[in-house]
């Protein structure tokens, strides 16, 4: 049987994160597969992602690469993906979701509350610099860039080789979780933060599978049982509920929006909290739903839609002055 492609960037999470995807996908479809690296703009312009277009400048080449049959899928981190769909693509499987939390790295074992007056923290997400600041209004926060070693690198660490021989000059990062866990780098965490504190990106944790698009919006046959044996569907539907406020919302992937939505099996339960602040962490709302939703219905990932939206509308009531173009909204 023909083998498929499959595109990626060439960070070493990325490729990590796909090589994982790629190889469930040939086991549950008896196929081989080839790995596609793409350049990104992301990947090559190292201005911050607020002046460059967001965290959405890593797929527009690898879209461009499905759209023009470079190759059959691409594995994108779902929180870089932008929430509106695209023409001719549709995400044809969610991952697993991975541990949703962010991770403080920090200099000496310090956690959030043990950091010093003033400690220097580097983030290139406002939605984290904010969150941080609602925190710890005396933290100095940073913006960074570069991949996950890199980021590491830069804090202080005393009694061993700084990684890729840089001297550090933070006192921490803040990195997902995910992608640590993925790289087999937790041991530079020093505390995971839970998301009574921090709440993550929509769909932080979770990988999507982009294909090209049949005339009626679905999978190319010859992709479709492969990506629906590797779809999680309660991840679909946290995620669904998730990226539904951002789209409502019209949220850029710079906005300093946290979503994180959990569904219950056992009972249907679907609950998604959100939190909405000043790029500054100066202020902030917060807003909550949930539904009981059979995943086993037609009707599900609408539901998880409606949900999304319905807490999306709470927030453009009673956060309107914090959703503005100035703060990344529209």
């Amino acid at each position: 049987m023909a083998s498929f492609r499959v595109g990626t960037r060439g960070s070493a999470l990325a490729t990590t994160q796909t090589g994982m995807a790629a190889r469930a996908l040939s086991e549950l479809g008896g196929r081989d597969h080839e790995i596609v690296l793409i350049k990104t703009e992301g990947d090559v312009n190292m201005a911050p992602l607020t002046k460059i277009g967001g965290t959405g400048v890593f797929v527009a080449a690898l879209r461009q690469a499905l759209l023009d049959n470079t190759c059959d899928v691409a594995v994108h981190s779902l929180k870089d993906l932008p929430a509106a769909g695209y023409p001719g693509l549709v995400i044809g499987a969610y991952s697993v979701r991975e541990d949703v939390r962010d991770a403080l790295c920090a200099a000496d074992g310090h956690t959030l509350a043990t950091l010093p007056e003033g400690a220097v923290i580097g983030t290139g997400s406002p939605r984290r610099a904010a969150q941080l600041k609602l925190a710890r209004p005396d933290l100095n926060i940073v913006g960074i860039r570069g991949n996950v070693d890199t980021r590491l690198g830069r804090v202080r660490r005393e009694g061993r080789e700084v990684i890729e021989g840089k001297q550090g000059d933070l006192d921490a990062v803040v990195l997902a979780a995910s992608g640590l866990i993925r790289l087999g780098r937790e041991e530079f965490v020093t505390e995971y933060l839970d998301p009574s504190v921090m709440l993550p990106a929509p769909g932080q944790g979770a990988l999507a599978i982009e294909a090209r698009a049949t005339a009626d919006g679905a999978v190319e046959e010859e992709l479709a049982s492969m990506l629906a044996g590797y779809d999680h569907l309660p991840t679909r539907l946290a995620v669904v509920a998730e990226r539904s406020v951002l789209r409502t919302l019209a949220a850029g992937c710079a906005a300093p929006i946290g979503g994180y939505a959990t569904y219950n099996e056992d009972s249907g339960e679907l609950k998604l909290d959100v939190i909405v602040a000043n790029v500054d962490g100066s202020e902030h709302v917060t807003a909550s739903g949930q539904i009981t939703v059979d995943h086993n219905e037609t009707d599900a990932e609408a539901s998880a839609d409606a949900l999304g939206a319905s807490v999306a509308e709470e927030l453009r009531h009673s956060a309107a002055h914090l959703i503005t173009r100035e703060n990344h909204f529209g």
